[in-house]
C-alpha cells in the first residue's frame, strides 16, 4: 500500500499538536522549576547569612547544595511527570536536550573551577555566577519558545540580564559584594524559576 503524503496543513497541524502536547507536560508541571528555584534561593541567603556571620570563605562550600541536592530530586520528579504523562514527543525530547546540555556544562565549569583552584591555586568561582545566570536563562528562554509560555521568555530575560551585568564585573574586576550581589542574584532567580513556576502551575489549575 502506497504512504499517504501529509498535506501542508495536515503538517502544520501535527506540529501544532506536539507544541501544545509538550506545553501541557511541562505547563501542566512547574514542581521541578519551583524545586530549582526555591533551593537556589535557600542556599543563596543560608552562604549570605553565613559569610556574614562568620566571614569566614569555606561557607562557600555551601553553593554545592545546589548541585547535589537538585540533581538527586530532578530525576524523581521527572519519573514521576514521564509516568503521568506517558510517552514523549519530539519537542519533549528537545526542551529535556536543552536542560541536559545546560547540566553537562554546568559539571564542566565546576570541574573546571575545582581544577584550577586545587592544582593552581586559582579562584575562578564568581565564573559559576555569571554561568547560572547567562547559560541557565538562555536554556529557560529557549524553552519558553518552544511551549510558546511568555513567563518562562521573561523571566529568562531578566536573569540573562543579570547574568550580562555580572560577566561585567568580573571581567571589570568589581567586587561582587554580598550585601548587593546576593539579593540580586535571589531576585534574579525569584524571576527565573519561582514567578513562572507558579505561574506554569497556576495555568494548570485553571485549565482542570
Amino acid at each position: 500500500m502506497e504512504d499517504k503524503k501529509m498535506t501542508e496543513k495536515e503538517s502544520l497541524e501535527l506540529i501544532t499538536a506536539m507544541i501544545q502536547r509538550t506545553r501541557e507536560r511541562y505547563v501542566g508541571d512547574g514542581n521541578i522549576m519551583l524545586m530549582w528555584g526555591y533551593l537556589t534561593v535557600v542556599v543563596t541567603a543560608l552562604v549570605w547569612i553565613a559569610l556574614a556571620a562568620t566571614h569566614n570563605q569555606a561557607c562557600n562550600w555551601l553553593w554545592f547544595l545546589i548541585p547535589v541536592i537538585g540533581g538527586i530530586a530532578t530525576p524523581i520528579m521527572a519519573q514521576s511527570r514521564q509516568a503521568k504523562y506517558g510517552v514523549k514527543s519530539y519537542s519533549d525530547k528537545l526542551t529535556d536536550q536543552i536542560w541536559t546540555i545546560v547540566g553537562y556544562a554546568a559539571l564542566l565549569a565546576t570541574l573546571c573551577c575545582l581544577g584550577f583552584a586545587l592544582i593552581g591555586g586559582i579562584g575562578t568561582w564568581k565564573m559559576m555566577l555569571a554561568f547560572a545566570l547567562i547559560i541557565v536563562p538562555m536554556a529557560e528562554m529557549a524553552q519558553g519558545i518552544v511551549v510558546k509560555e511568555q513567563s518562562l521568555v521573561i523571566g529568562g530575560a531578566i536573569g540573562l540580564a543579570a547574568g550580562i551585568f555580572t560577566l561585567c564585573c568580573i571581567i571589570g574586576r568589581v567586587m561582587l559584594y554580598a550585601y548587593w550581589f546576593m539579593p540580586m542574584f535571589i531576585i534574579a532567580f525569584i524571576c527565573m524559576m519561582i514567578i513562572p513556576g507558579h505561574i506554569i502551575n497556576h495555568k494548570a489549575r485553571m485549565q482542570r
